[in-house]
């Protein structure tokens, strides 16, 4: 028995199995040997393969922005519309076979796009491509899901059981559990809040079907038996994702407004060219990006030439950016903008930027 039909009997197993209290160990047993053999499955076969066409893209500009969605949703449409590259639009399905990157630019930022190739069901198994076409997809800062708004909630779904079944979660932030292996000592459990999906018997279930006797195990956060799997197995990606239903021109009023009030979502048309500049604005703030400025003593600031950096970043990412050297010659810097209390600030190398705040490093 190959390791799909393993899978697909687990399935099976646990599409049939009752959720209650007496069959919880059993399914989170099930659910443990589930993600063991997909993990399994996504491993590079041993045997040497012939070399193929090279599929990923070399990262660039400041962020990366992946584009996922089943064949003819518009991707290729979409990255003409927002990039100066040209990828191959027409009207029949796998007209893009392999990874064409595109640059958007806003607010001073270079976004880098990439139009892959459409997923069909079973992807994640490697049918058409599509274990490339995922693998991809975990490289990118947030993934843009392209929907069909005339096929409803389907492809949606699909979509979203075939990137968790590699390890992508969607929209979730990983789960706040302590998790270390140990080398002797048995496993010690503990938890800081009241569990109601998992308990102490389930957690060492799952660590002995992972063949591990110590460790030591402490839940922050009350989840549930696939987010501590998640924890343990340890190679899961955690990103932002936007659902962009394409072709509501096609659509009534109502089901627009219905598709377009649903969280992580945004309406747009490629063809008519409706609502583009509000899914770049939504993608702004899904990739959390700041500019800041820099300006020389006695001089005016260059709002011509803008630092991207994440959120959250410090005065000492700035110099980072600015030269490696910067920071160890640092003597203060005068902070213009919203995250000081008066203009201009005198700060150090902790203070927090934020968006468009305007710097000026005084070395030793």
């Amino acid at each position: 028995m190959g390791i799909l039909e393993k899978i697909a009997e687990i399935e099976k197993e646990i599409a049939r199995t009752q959720k209650n209290k007496a069959t919880e160990y059993h399914l989170g047993l099930l659910k443990a040997k589930l993600a063991k053999y997909r993990a399994q499955l996504l491993e590079p076969s041993k045997s040497a393969a012939a070399k193929g066409e090279g599929f990923d893209v070399m990262k660039s500009g400041d962020a990366r922005v992946a584009l996922i969605g089943f064949p003819s949703v518009g991707k290729s449409t979409f990255l003409s519309l927002m990039t100066s590259t040209a990828s191959e639009a027409a009207s029949y399905e796998f007209t893009t076979l392999t990874c064409i990157p595109g640059v958007i630019e806003y607010k001073g930022a270079n976004i880098q796009l990439l139009d892959l190739p459409g997923i069909i069901e079973g992807a994640a198994q490697g049918k058409g491509r599509g274990r490339q076409v995922i693998a991809v997809a975990r490289t990118a800062d947030v993934v843009i899901m392209m929907l069909d708004a005339t096929k409803g909630e389907v492809q949606r779904a699909l979509l979203e059981k075939e990137l968790e079944s590699v390890g992508i979660r969607l929209n979730k932030y990983k789960p706040n559990i302590y998790f270390k292996p140990k080398k002797g000592g048995g496993i010690s459990f503990n938890s800081t809040v009241m569990l109601t999906q998992c308990s102490e018997k389930l957690v060492q279930l799952i660590l002995h079907e992972y063949k591990i006797f110590n460790a030591e195990v402490l839940f922050r956060e009350d989840c549930s038996p696939d987010e501590f799997i998640d924890v343990i197995v340890g190679n899961r990606v955690y990103m932002p994702c936007l659902y962009v239903y394409n072709k509501i021109d096609q659509i009534s009023m109502e089901e627009v407004d219905r598709l377009a009030r649903k969280p992580h979502s945004v309406v747009i048309s490629c063809g008519m060219k409706l609502n583009l500049d509000y899914l770049l604005e939504m993608l702004w703030e899904y990739l959390a990006l700041t500019c800041i400025f820099t300006k020389k003593r006695g001089q005016r600031p260059d709002f011509s030439d803008a630092i991207i950096l994440r959120k959250g970043a410090s005065v000492e990412h700035v110099c980072h950016r600015i030269h490696r050297t910067l920071a160890s010659q640092f003597k203060y810097a005068l902070v213009w903008g919203t995250s000081t209390k008066y203009s201009p600030q005198r700060v150090g190398l902790n203070h927090l930027m934020e968006h468009e705040d305007v710097i000026q490093v005084v070395k030793k």
